[in-house]
């Protein structure tokens, strides 16, 4: 029976605002003296994949930019190793011819402690996940997945412990945030890639999306993908309590041409609905946690200047990136390759304008919940787009291609690591 969910994915960033933390942490960073333990600024890290940095920004508003984090400072070590070692450099090449793009992962997934102190950020070149002191700049701890490459993260609710995609293992670790120490493992399908917490910290939902490096990226050469499908773990055990096969699930809506392989996905507040996009599609499906069904399905606008050679499409994606606003009512997608983000009610499913963006790569939710903060990898910016009119408010550069936005919390004094660079 499949598992009855509560709450939606976004509320985990307003979770960590609260984590370990009375709930009027807001107010109180707001009041108390820079320095002090309650002064924290809610901000929002962006992940400049090719650059090996994180801007820092305001959460809302006008997007400021307030720091830059150097999230390699021990760049030269991890090369040492890697140079060293001649099976971890044929896979470190490999992820830079293939899904780098000709550059090097340096960034893929970050959050920040709920003391706001340090930030712990997966690097899919290097195969690990870090921690660096936002103080300092220094490393407090390191983890070493399994495999050769670490991939999305997920942080729990009250803050205490991360999830990493192993991808080429085919496994997801979980570890202490503030220790780094791994609580335990679990087994996924092929090419493990989102990680979503449930809102009550019980259970953890693992997307894998298969091999999406090769250019079998016919219809018919589906099966070459492997294993795609969605794992759900108890959160304490690790042990798995449900499989979701959506090839299974499309099949019986008549979509037997459509890529199974789950991509981001975001939960309707009170998860009983999963809304998700999938490889080469231009939209995204409704997915009834319940009943076990696909309840509807949306089909966005292609853009005519997009290649139809599915293999030009980089890592499988048409679209990638979804999020929802707080109150359900509305979904921001992220049209990846057609270069737009839109609004779409929930109800109607009707689309708003589609904003003219450079290759979106993710989409978040401000803040104050009002805007869509969609990543433009292929403009290096950010871009707040209006929940309410679907218009574009706010453009701000960052650095070289911008991926994963996530919210989180630095001191209330903060203004980047000493020695990153601008």
């Amino acid at each position: 029976m499949p598992l009855r969910r509560t709450r939606h994915l976004c509320v985990l960033a307003a979770a960590l605002a609260l984590t370990l933390t009375a709930p009027a942490s807001v107010a109180s960073a707001a009041g108390s003296a820079p320095g002090s333990p309650a002064a924290l600024r809610e901000v929002l890290f962006v992940g400049n994949n090719w650059d090996g940095t994180a801007d820092v920004l305001a959460s809302a508003g006008d997007l400021a930019k307030i720091g830059r984090i150097d999230v390699v400072p021990d760049k030269a070590e991890r090369m040492a190793e890697i140079n060293a070692d001649p099976i971890r450099w044929i896979y470190f090449m490999a992820i830079r011819s293939g899904v780098g793009e000709g550059h090097d992962q340096l960034v893929d997934d970050m959050y920040s402690t709920p003391d706001g102190t340090s930030v712990v950020v997966s690097r899919p070149s290097f195969a690990d996940v870090v921690s660096l002191d936002l103080a300092t700049g220094a490393v407090n701890w390191r983890f070493p997945v399994s495999g050769y490459r670490s991939d999305h993260m997920a942080v729990s609710p009250d803050g205490r412990r991360v999830a990493v995609s192993a991808s080429t293992s085919n496994r997801v670790h979980v570890l202490d945030i503030g220790t780094g120490r791994e609580l335990g493992s679990f087994a996924t399908g092929d090419k493990p890639h989102e990680n979503i917490f449930s809102a009550d910290g019980r259970h953890i939902w693992n997307m894998s999306i298969g091999e999406v490096n090769t250019a079998l990226d016919a219809t018919w050469l589906d099966w070459t993908k492997g294993d795609r499908r969605i794992t759900v773990v108890d959160a304490t055990t690790f042990e798995q309590v449900q499989v979701v096969d959506m090839r299974e699930r499309l099949d019986a809506i008549g979509l037997k041409d459509h890529s199974d392989a789950v991509r981001p996905a975001a939960f309707s507040p009170d998860e009983s609905k999963l809304y998700f996009q999938v490889s080469f599609f231009n939209g995204f499906f409704e997915y009834d946690v319940t009943t076990d069904r696909i309840t509807r399905t949306k089909t966005l606008p292609k853009n005519p200047a997009t290649s139809s050679d599915r293999t030009t499409w980089v890592n499988d994606s048409r679209h990638h990136g979804i999020t929802m606003k707080p109150d359900g009512t509305k979904l921001c997608v992220a049209g990846t390759m057609d270069d737009y983000a839109t609004v779409v009610d929930r109800t109607t499913l009707r689309e708003g304008p589609l904003v003219t963006v450079s290759k979106p790569y993710w989409a978040t939710v401000s803040g104050d919940g009002r805007s869509c903060v969609v990543s433009e990898s292929g403009a290096d910016r950010v871009t707040a787009i209006d929940f309410a009119t679907g218009a574009k408010t706010v453009s701000v550069p960052v650095g070289d291609h911008p991926q994963r936005v996530r919210l989180g919390h630095v001191r209330a004094d903060w203004t980047g690591t000493p020695g990153s660079r601008p």
